[in-house]
């Protein structure tokens, strides 16, 4: 996509350095052989999953998990090599297309197994498959060990792997589940079942209970810089994303007019600022009169009712602001901590429903390397 086409409105900023850095920043956090498994759902966390996954592949990265089936496969059309694990359950119309795309499978319940297993048999392959069991997050997975046992029996599958996930409500309850998942484990052992990868934590878990990285350790938000603020380490994580957006029209508001669809008047005569992003752009509509941006290096209230394609705010103490001009949204000076807090909102979910239409630019070196729009990436 052409750079200035891209810029022209709203867009996403990818610091590529950033990301790298905290991909090598886990890296040092993992135990000697254990994998780092680089999580890329959610259009890698927004960032654009084609790119992400391809930086991340130059430098060394080798194990990548997704969620969906539509993801697995995108992703491998833009990874040839390296080993892909769909981490959500795969309808049966898709099983084929992702074992022929040599998709590592999941399964978490007999029915699961049952149409892997008929699938791969018609198909006369062996299909590549990671038992998921359920340690206490009450979502997806096995609860019980001998059905995990008759599920293995059944042919065209290669069982290569047994994972969970934590619910991360507490200390003891984390040490639950971590008891509960090597329980199973050894229940396995004693059965003759072994597996060569096994993985619980996700970027929080890796922080928190770094004694249980048992083969492999799932790493998502830790690439994007969403660590957990209390970390001893904080600091050393990097911001890889700014939101930006262009100033489409400046213009004096009387006192006891309402700002877009809210009603509320406001209180004084204001100097307004049209920003051309929306809630279908990723700015949330609950940051409505909560959240700020940053205009010419000053803060700037949002004020009435972010709309679908555009929003307002308060310029009235930034009398330079001009048509055209660049707002922060996100980053260079807005957290993500802070973000997320004026709406109430997941740190995660912050640049995940960044919009398809908002295009991803990507810097290294502090020079754009690429740009990309839905139609790319």
């Amino acid at each position: 996509m052409n750079v200035q086409a891209a810029m022209s409105r709203t867009w996403m900023e990818v610091d590529v350095d950033a990301l790298l850095h905290n991909y090598r920043l886990a890296k040092s956090l993992c135990h000697e052989g254990v994998d780092l498994i680089c999580v890329l759902k959610a259009n890698a966390y927004g960032l654009g999953l084609k790119s992400v996954g391809k930086f991340l592949y130059e430098e060394g990265a080798r194990s990548f998990a997704v969620a969906t089936a539509d993801e697995a496969l995108a992703l491998r059309e833009a990874l040839p090599e390296g080993s892909i694990l769909v981490m959500g359950p795969a309808a049966e119309c898709r099983i084929a297309e992702l074992i022929e795309s040599r998709i590592t499978l999941t399964c978490g319940t007999a029915e699961n197994a049952r149409m892997i297993s008929h699938v791969a048999v018609q198909m006369g392959v062996c299909a590549q498959v990671q038992i998921k069991i359920d340690t206490g997050l009450h979502r997806l997975g096995f609860t019980d060990t001998e059905e995990i046992v008759q599920a293995m029996t059944l042919p065209g599958m290669r069982f290569t792997g047994l994972y969970s996930h934590l619910a991360l409500r507490s200390d003891e309850q984390s040490a639950g589940q971590y008891e509960a998942f090597c329980r199973i484990e050894k229940q396995l052992k004693d059965r003759g079942v072994t597996f060569e990868h096994r993985h619980l934590l996700d970027s929080i878990g890796l922080v928190w209970y770094p004694d249980w990285q048992l083969t492999g350790v799932r790493v998502g938000a830790f690439l994007y810089g969403n660590v957990p603020p209390s970390w001893e380490r904080f600091s050393e994580s990097r911001e890889t994303v700014r939101l930006c957006t262009r100033v489409t029209r400046v213009d004096w508001v009387e006192k006891g007019e309402g700002i877009g669809y809210d009603e509320e008047p406001i209180p004084e005569r204001l100097r307004v600022a049209t920003l051309a992003a929306g809630y279908i752009d990723g700015y949330s509509r609950l940051l409505s009169g909560k959240g700020e941006v940053i205009l010419c290096g000053k803060r700037c209230k949002v004020l009435g009712l972010v709309c679908m394609d555009q929003m307002m705010v308060d310029v009235t103490h930034v009398p330079e602001v001009r048509e055209g001009d660049v707002a922060l949204l996100l980053g260079g000076g807005v957290t993500l901590r802070e973000y997320a807090a004026w709406g109430g909102l997941n740190r995660n979910e912050c640049t995940a429903v960044i919009g398809t239409r908002v295009p991803r630019v990507y810097l290294k070196d502090g020079i754009i390397t690429r740009a990309t729009d839905v139609f790319q990436d």
